[in-house]
Order: C-alpha cells, then sequence, then structure tokens
C-alpha cells in the first residue's frame, strides 16, 4: 500500500476513532501513565527559557501544556484535525500566550526551516510507518537550528507487555501501532542525517512493583525493557 494511502486512511482512523472519546482520554491524562511519561521525558531533557520548542504528535496536547512554562514558545503539530480542534479550544481557556497548535503532518509541517531549538517526540514513531519516519526525521533535520535537539520517547517492542498486545494475548493491539522502531533503527537513522546521539537507554515502566523489577532487570532482560529514550542533537 503506497504511503500516500496508508496516510488518508490513518488520518480517517485518528479523528473518527481514536480521538473520538474525549471523556477517556481526559481521564487517561489525571493518571499515572501520565505522570510518568512527564517525569522520564524531562529526564532526558528539559527546554531552557529561551527555547522555540515543538511538541511533534501532539495528540490531546497534554504534552504541550507541559512543556509551555519552561520555554519561549511552544508549537503542538498534529495531523489529527480532531486533536487540533481539541487543543485549540483548550487553548482558549488555558492562561498560555507562548502556546499554539497547528494541523499539520509530521513529515511535513510547514514551520520555517532551522528556527526551532528543541523537537519533541513523545509516543509518535511508533504511529509511523518505516518511510513515514525517515521523512519526519529529514523535516525534524530541517527544523532545528544547528545544535538544536530532539527528543524521541517510544514502547520497546520487545517488552513482555507489547508481546501479549500485538499477539493479543489479554491484552488487545493497539491499532494505531503501526511500526516499533528498535533502538538500532532509531540510533542508525538519526546518526545518518547528522545528529550527534547524546543519551541513548531503555526505562522501566509506570506499573507499581513491577517496575523495580524491571530497572533491575532491563540491562540483562529485552521484555523488561518498557521504553526507548533518546537525545540527539543536530550537528550538520
Amino acid at each position: 500500500m503506497a504511503i500516500s494511502q496508508n496516510l488518508e486512511i490513518s488520518k480517517s482512523f485518528y479523528d473518527q476513532v481514536y480521538y473520538s472519546n474525549v471523556k477517556a482520554m481526559d481521564k487517561a491524562l489525571k493518571g499515572r501513565l501520565h505522570f510518568y511519561k512527564l517525569k522520564k521525558v524531562f529526564a532526558l531533557y528539559v527546554p531552557a527559557k529561551n527555547e522555540r520548542v515543538v511538541d511533534l504528535g501532539s495528540a490531546w496536547g497534554a504534552f504541550s501544556f507541559e512543556l509551555a512554562p519552561y520555554c519561549k514558545q511552544t508549537i503542538g503539530v498534529d495531523f489529527s484535525e480532531t486533536a487540533a480542534k481539541f487543543c485549540m479550544k483548550r487553548l482558549r481557556s488555558s492562561k498560555f500566550t507562548n502556546l499554539s497548535f497547528v494541523c499539520a503532518d509530521a513529515q511535513n509541517t510547514g514551520l520555517k526551516s532551522g528556527c526551532i531549538d528543541s523537537i519533541f517526540c513523545s509516543d509518535l514513531v511508533e504511529h509511523l510507518y518505516p518511510a513515514q519516519f525517515t521523512a519526519m526525521v529529514d523535516e525534524c533535520k530541517r527544523l532545528l537550528r544547528p545544535g538544536g535537539k530532539i527528543v524521541i520517547w517510544t514502547p520497546h517492542r520487545g517488552h513482555i507487555l507489547e508481546r501479549m498486545k500485538n499477539n493479543n494475548i489479554l491484552l488487545k493491539r493497539d491499532p494505531a501501532h503501526v511500526d516499533y522502531k528498535s533502538m538500532r533503527i532509531i540510533v542508525n537513522e538519526l546518526k545518518s542525517k547528522g545528529f550527534e546521539i547524546i543519551k541513548n537507554y531503555y526505562t522501566e515502566s509506570h506499573l507499581p512493583l513491577w517496575k523495580y523489577i524491571e530497572k533491575i532487570g532491563l540491562p540483562f532482560f529485552p521484555m523488561l525493557r518498557r521504553r526507548i529514550a533518546i537525545l540527539a542533537e543536530k550537528r550538520e
């Protein structure tokens, strides 16, 4: 199937299905997983007050709203019109004047070249087909100034829960997760486009008690590696 066809199918799915249950998403944003994600992603990188930041694949805008207090300007980008409209509605009742949302493709945001200091791709790359991921990295390189940072946070496909979900064992597969990238694939793609890897490691999950087992065992057992965490810097 052509990439353009994949994009159209995905857009329809996200607009009509994935972002249709506002109440469920609102509940999720107040849960343990949300705060775990914030802690772990900010452990990778915290933008400075003078930075212009893009939250690529901003979805409901949860991370965009968390980024806004830290930096000069935050732009949330998502190609779902449903998600973008929800974020813009929420923004109108917020206190932020340095936050905006754009409905655009991660492969072609339409933003000005070389004007962004850091880009956060949090729970995004697993939603992209391989060719789309390559195009996304190209777009990030275009947007970032020299020395700009890219943060990638994504599920590890070898983790026991992801294996169970992908095989519909007790847990349901997420149809939006079309292609899990390995640490090697992501790192090699970034390096091939002139990025220098600053940090790359696996993290444990947010699950009570189980997370301590994962933290001890993840250096040795792939099925205990819950997430991939990467920070890279544009050099070329």
